[in-house]
């Protein structure tokens, strides 16, 4: 039977080696790289990828990308895109001096981001987010996480989760909705924390797809012991883990999520040689976000050491007002290189592969038979162009399950 389409044309096809789940430590730079390459799709997947003079079969269509490379689609597996308006002030302030725990302590930062989201009606949230979900697909981004966090109430919280499943039905990008449980109310904390791991966590459940309930873990926000309750919760409607940790303190936080057995630690700027041992020795993928390093001037991650310590590392935007206002996933992984130290091969693995197992997706960010057919043409005929460029896109045309799209 013949395939829907064929791809020829193909420079170099580049892509993690085909097997399942996270590639970890120093595997990570192993890529399966194919010159003069041709892909057969059907039905938004692959039928056979290889060297083109190795095709023996028939397509309805043909398409010839004239020498240019093909990488995976890139899946950015960390964002806030959906908030309401800005954070210019805190931005003039931290260049005056002040710290983002001071601004955050005087009112400023993610509370008066809260307030103003909260302020904003879906359809009002909708028309913000849309423009930056499709410069994140303009980017590369075939696959996109979006968190909630910035509402006021738990039931806030779960209307943003209706308002970001909307998104999914309005751009070509694949939007994955993730519960965030960001900072504690000023008052009635316990309350709160009950609210949250009762109805919320129970409707969250009930909706159906919701990939992960996330939890920040910080001196200014909730503990270790009160994660712990959270993501029993979330077990019990079973919703993986996921958890911001470790981005100016490390209390405890990886240790108790990779006990859990979380799908992904995020951020971890601060962390050291005892949270990177705890992440090497687990399946939990490490998130680095080299966005927040280049606006906040904190520490980087330390991605090149977990990567030698045999930790799977992924990488995101980390996109929000505040501390990363990053809207390219490819830049995110250009960043990796020059921040977090990993090697181009190891950067492409982390915003293909590593970023997809950390949203619980098997199905996307290598190029092998029965994968989607989300991949990249690069305005290049070496795949490293991908990782090399900065500040202009190197991604001339995009695929999702097999048909191009315009961002």
């Amino acid at each position: 039977m013949p395939s829907d389409l064929l791809v020829t044309g193909i420079s170099q096809l580049v892509t993690p080696p085909a097997s399942i789940g996270a590639v970890h430590g120093v595997r990570m730079r192993e890529l399966d790289i194919i010159a003069d390459a041709a892909i057969a799709i059907s039905h938004g997947r692959i039928d056979w990828v290889g060297a083109r003079t190795s095709w023996n079969g028939e397509a309805r269509e043909q398409i010839d990308l004239g020498g240019r490379a093909v990488v995976p689609g890139l899946v950015d597996p960390h964002t806030h895109a959906l908030w309401g308006g800005d954070r210019l002030q805190d931005f003039e302030a931290r260049s005056s001096g002040l710290g983002y725990e001071e601004i955050l302590a005087a009112g400023g930062g993610i509370r008066s981001t809260i307030q103003q989201t909260t302020r904003r009606s879906s359809e009002e949230l909708i028309a913000l987010t849309l423009p930056r979900v499709q410069a994140l697909l303009r980017s590369g981004a075939t696959t996109i996480e979006i968190k909630t966090g910035y509402g006021a109430s738990p039931q806030v919280e779960l209307t943003m989760l209706e308002t970001i499943h909307a998104l999914d039905q309005l751009t070509p990008a694949a939007i994955m909705a993730t519960l965030l449980v960001h900072l504690p109310p000023p008052s009635d904390r316990e309350e709160y924390l009950q609210q949250m791991t009762g109805f919320v966590m129970f409707e969250a459940g009930r909706l159906g797809y919701v990939r992960a309930v996330d939890v920040f873990i910080e001196r200014e926000a909730w503990s270790p012991e009160e994660a712990r309750r959270i993501f029993t919760a979330a077990g019990n409607q079973r919703i993986p883990a996921r958890a911001h940790v470790d981005q100016f303190h490390a209390i405890g936080g990886v240790e108790m999520a990779v006990e859990f057995g979380a799908r992904s630690v995020d951020h971890l700027e601060a962390s050291g040689a005892a949270q990177i041992a705890s992440i090497a020795a687990s399946s939990t993928v490490a998130v680095v976000l080299p966005g927040v390093t280049l606006h906040l001037g904190i520490p980087a991650a330390p991605g090149r050491t977990l990567i030698d310590a045999g930790a799977a590392v992924a990488v995101g935007t980390d996109l929000n007002p505040g501390s990363s206002p990053l809207f390219s996933t490819q830049m995110a992984m250009a960043l990796s290189v020059r921040i977090n130290g990993l090697t181009p091969s190891e950067a492409l693995t982390a915003a293909t592969v590593n970023a997809a197992d950390v949203l619980g997706l098997t199905d996307r960010g290598r190029l092998h038979r029965m994968q989607r057919a989300d991949f990249l043409v690069l305005d290049s005929s070496d795949w490293r162009d991908v990782v090399y460029t900065m500040g202009a896109s190197p991604v001339a045309r995009i695929f999702i399950a097999g048909r191009e799209v315009v961002a």
